[in-house]
């Protein structure tokens, strides 16, 4: 990978845009009873999350996310408590957050939100989720999987790939961890963790190239 973070190929380019476009829905967003955030390493999707509240879609925001495998040993903070940070400064009142500190990955952050709820006696029919824009699609069948009595609806910051990538996030490891996504995507299903997604033969093929390319840091490891 000599080189790949400072020069892409227009073949690399083009088989990226065609898997960052796959994992995004851009479904239009109603009025719900929850805000949920699933944490990451990328404090845009707080902002997000914080712009949706003003917009009055949703009276309660729950903040998911402890110590996962992109902020572990980077963060000392959880990603709950950090996207909190943002939050706060944008506006949002405490009184409207909860936070869950536990979760180090998508099916953690559905359990555990979901204990918290009931813990708090809070009835959820249907959710906003608010993932980093390659892990709407993920983020979307994980929770119909998991969570199939609650309606939901997927937002993330509106930015194309190529408005995405930024000095802490380069556009390789994009597309490495959007890569991985799409294999667990295409895996996942038969595990019992997600709804069946339909791929399109250009996008496993764009796949296909990625990973020939040697965009392989988040893959599954190999079964044993």
């Amino acid at each position: 990978m000599t080189g790949m973070e400072s020069s892409l190929s227009p073949e690399m380019k083009a088989a990226a845009g065609v898997v960052w476009d796959y994992h995004r829905l851009g479904q239009a967003l109603e009025p719900a009873d929850l805000i949920f955030v699933l944490g990451s390493h990328d404090l845009r999707v707080a902002g997000h999350a914080a712009d949706l509240f003003h917009r009055g879609l949703a009276p309660l925001v729950i903040l998911s996310g402890g110590l996962g495998r992109l902020t572990a040993g980077t963060w000392v903070r959880s990603e709950a408590e950090m996207f909190a940070g943002v939050l706060r400064a944008r506006g949002v009142p405490d009184s409207a957050v909860l936070l869950e500190d536990r979760s180090t990955n998508t099916g953690e952050n559905i359990r555990f939100t979901r204990q918290l709820l009931a813990a708090c006696q809070r009835e959820v029919r249907s959710l906003i989720a608010v993932q980093k824009p390659y892990m709407e699609r993920r983020a979307f069948a994980t929770l119909r999987q998991q969570w199939p009595e609650v309606a939901v609806r997927v937002s993330s910051p509106p930015l194309a790939l190529e408005n995405y990538a930024s000095a802490g996030i380069p556009i390789a490891e994009v597309i490495h961890i959007m890569v991985g996504d799409l294999q667990r995507i295409l895996e996942y299903p038969r595990l019992g963790f997600m709804i069946p997604q339909e791929v399109p033969v250009e996008v496993r093929r764009a796949y296909d190239f990625l990973v020939a390319a040697g965009f392989t840091h988040h893959l599954l490891p190999p079964p044993k």
